[in-house]
């Protein structure tokens, strides 16, 4: 077995059978291409040399790294047809492409089943399901909008996913892919084609429509794409960054039809759903982890839940090369460089700033004489990571929170180490505050 396929094998344990026999099972590894810093696969068609790029090009290089040692660039080529001469020594015809098969093409992962839902993405998660029970009648169009890595695409193509088995006729597409598909038939001027194929589906899904900004011809088509598909009771659904009020350089008669059905919003994840989403992650990629693995990597991403999955493969892969079993100590090891946990800039202040955020709390009202409940303990996870991140002394600690000495703040430390030995919900608040301070300290630097 040569390193491509060692590789691919490695790559079987950590996805789904779906995935892998419909996609990467189609790669064929070409070693006399490749060398050190360069994988060369061979694939039979666009759609899974798209597929493959976007997905797993990352995945594959970094398991080129941990069996190799060097970690090359990934390139997908297109299996070279076979010689279109006839006999008669005459080339065929070529048959006219008809529109790229990535268009149409839904991730078979996201569906409902494998959607986590919680506090923070629960009425888009609820309108996405009521849109795929009865498409075209309720909330048409809807407009899903958040951060990146937070389930938007996800929960749109679960729409897809869901009408399929139906019969139903999908396009799956980006807005970039869409102004590159409408450029690219006007200069052909077979632009009957487009129109043939964006307003006959039942369901069109279109992803980051912020990008249509300032783009005027074809905001221009994406209106009567739109009006034809709405009027014929079609469904639309679009993800953004943003609500359409804000996207600017859009005209304002999109933005209003944007609105005509509903806009839901999807919010980061509290530590709750992460700590589910994990689960479910580790679940699908088939990852055994402990619970107190599971709450720290909760506690160190941020709100991007895509990067979970980079983490469970990277943990995934070094414990069977290194056939060791994922422990707490184990995973930081792992994973010290990729989650930038320690910053040597922290302040005090960039403390305060992150507890006050977090607590909903104001900064003043910490370093206040305040009694108040939320206020106090706002105060006393304020001191003890000032404590723990900073090399301020308990003195000095104590005279910015106006103190008389320090024996408060040394009282505090020892009931928050009591604290962080009896209640593990604590616990992980505070290792997730922790964490945040020093993500957000580092991005500032």
């Amino acid at each position: 077995m040569n390193i491509g396929d060692t590789v691919l094998h490695m790559l079987k344990e950590e996805i789904s059978d779906i995935e892998y026999n419909r996609y990467i099972k189609q790669l064929n590894y070409l070693p006399k291409s490749s060398r050190s810093n360069l994988a060369v696969f061979e694939v039979p068609n666009p759609l899974i040399a798209s597929w493959v790029k976007n997905r797993y090009a990352e995945k594959i290089a970094h398991l080129f790294e941990v069996k190799t040692g060097n970690r090359p660039d990934v390139e997908i080529r297109l299996k070279k047809p076979k010689s279109a001469a006839g006999k008669s020594g005459m080339k065929k015809t070529e048959k006219s492409p008809s529109e790229p098969a990535l268009l149409t093409m839904l991730n078979p992962a996201y569906t409902f089943a494998n959607f986590v839902a919680g506090s923070s993405n629960q009425f888009a998660y609820a309108a996405a399901k009521s849109v795929s029970e009865k498409p075209g009648q309720v909330y048409n169009p809807l407009f899903i909008y958040g951060g990146v890595g937070l389930g938007k695409t996800h929960l749109m193509q679960a729409i897809g996913n869901a009408l399929l088995p139906q019969g139903k006729s999908v396009i799956y597409t980006s807005v970039e892919q869409f102004v590159n598909d409408f450029t690219r038939h006007l200069r052909n001027q077979t632009m009957d084609h487009f129109k043939e194929k964006y307003r006959q589906c039942d369901l069109l899904l279109i992803d980051d429509v912020q990008f249509l900004s300032n783009k005027i011809q074809t905001q221009e088509e994406f209106f009567h794409t739109f009006e034809t598909l709405r009027n014929d009771g079609k469904q639309i659904v679009m993800t953004a960054d943003k609500p359409p009020k804000r996207i600017a350089g859009l005209e304002a008669r999109l933005q209003s039809r944007f609105e005509w059905g509903l806009v839901a919003d999807i919010q980061p994840p509290e530590l709750e759903t992460k700590i589910a989403i994990i689960k479910k992650k580790c679940e699908l990629n088939r990852v055994i982890l402990g619970n107190d693995v599971i709450n720290y990597i909760a506690t160190v991403i941020e709100s991007n839940t895509r990067e979970i999955e980079g983490i469970l493969s990277k943990l995934h892969a070094y414990s069977q090369l290194m056939h060791q079993e994922i422990t707490i100590d184990f995973a930081k090891n792992v994973l010290r460089e990729q989650l930038q946990e320690k910053s040597d800039n922290i302040t005090i202040d960039s403390i305060m700033k992150t507890i006050a955020r977090e607590l909903n709390v104001k900064p003043s009202e910490i370093r206040s004489k305040s009694r108040s409940r939320n206020i106090v303990a706002a105060r006393r996870v304020a001191i003890y990571l000032t404590r723990e991140l900073t090399p301020m002394s308990m003195p000095q600690i104590a005279q910015y929170f106006g103190m008389k000495d320090h024996s408060t703040v040394s009282h505090t430390m020892k009931k928050i180490h009591r604290l962080l030995e009896e209640d593990e919900a604590f616990k992980i608040r505070i290792e997730e505050l922790h964490n945040k301070i020093s993500a957000r300290t580092h991005t500032e630097q």
